[in-house]
């Protein structure tokens, strides 16, 4: 799972208060890249924010540091590195489609707490709702209809850590909670699977606005799954896929898999229908849920050494060419077309 920079020093903080005489401690290291640029995203000459939504564009976290830290943003498909538009929302996650969207987001006072927005098309807040914990991921179907966001809770016994996940799928329209995947009846090897160990986490949405794949875990085991929202059902897949995101064309997925020790992940895009997975030529520890830029390109967020900011790199999905910078002093990118 990611988190935001923000995030991540959020959980430290909360298991100092909530751990009884267990130190835990969790930490992310990637290293980067020289090219990664200084300058801010957003320039003085900035666009219009109706008129870049007005256009194929691409949706993202701001992590330029300054006023504009934190808020939505967008840039043209056409000009991604180039000054963004700024929205008044703020949020540690956010997702989009053509006229919906979802933000995850921290109330930060002397009791933190945290929400979701649901978007309009002018990534504008339209309903606020209550979510279990720290932001991690958010996910809206490609016809609006659903929204998913995964956080990061605490008060599981089954975890030693004291954390674990809750992934919720809403009604965009309404914002009822359609319920808690770890409430979903799981098949495994053609046998219902029971375990109270059981998080589910990485949602992505196929065109059909019912059916779905993410990530299970439990026993130690990673598992990809597919999921069928009216039959309230989940179908193990495959072992070891973490974070899928669906390719446009609904043949493959990107994921990222464990690689070396703890908390050093690698690229990859598995055919779902035979199977076969190749390594992309990222070679740096993506901790992400990555973004299809087409059927061709994936996009992912990397956090700069030492510092809050972070930017949105591209990379072939075939495992050919190299990672290239897309958009600086950005973080949890969707594409808009």
């Amino acid at each position: 799972m990611t988190l935001s920079p923000r995030a991540k020093a959020a959980i430290l903080v909360a298991v100092v208060v909530l751990a009884t005489g267990t130190a835990v401690a969790y930490s992310v290291r990637a290293a980067q890249r020289d090219d990664a640029p200084a300058a801010a995203t957003v320039a003085a000459e900035a666009p219009e924010l109706a008129a870049v939504l007005a256009g194929p564009h691409l949706v993202f976290r701001s992590t330029a540091l300054g006023s504009t830290y934190g808020k939505v943003a967008a840039v043209p498909l056409a000009e991604p590195a180039g000054p963004a538009a700024i929205s008044d929302t703020d949020c540690e996650r956010v997702y989009a489609v053509g006229g919906e969207g979802i933000c995850l987001f921290a109330d930060r006072g002397v009791i933190t707490t945290y929400n979701a927005r649901l978007l309009d098309a002018r990534l504008s807040p339209t309903r606020e709702l209550a979510i279990a914990g720290i932001p991690s991921r958010a996910r809206v179907s490609a016809d609006g209809r659903l929204a998913a966001a995964t956080t990061f809770v605490s008060g599981h016994s089954y975890a030693q850590t004291g954390f674990s996940t809750a992934t919720t799928l809403y009604d965009a329209a309404s914002g009822r909670p359609l319920g808690n995947l770890e409430e979903f009846a799981i098949s495994k090897d053609g046998k219902r699977y029971r375990s109270a160990d059981v998080n589910v986490w990485g949602v992505t949405f196929t065109r059909d606005g019912n059916s779905f794949y993410a990530t299970l875990s439990s026993k130690g085991q990673i598992h990809l799954v597919e999921g069928d929202v009216a039959k309230r059902e989940l179908r193990v897949l495959a072992g070891d896929v973490e974070c899928p995101s669906l390719s446009p064309d609904e043949t493959r997925v990107a994921f990222k898999k464990r690689a070396g020790g703890p908390g050093t992940w690698r690229l990859h895009v598995r055919d779902l229908r035979t199977g076969a997975e190749r390594t992309l030529a990222e070679e740096r520890s993506v901790d992400d849920q990555v973004e299809w830029l087409d059927d061709e390109q994936v996009l992912y967020g990397l956090p700069r050494e030492g510092v809050a900011e972070t930017d949105v790199w591209v990379v072939p999905a075939d495992g050919s060419g190299e990672p290239r910078l897309l958009v600086p002093n950005a973080w949890s990118p969707a594409v808009v077309r």
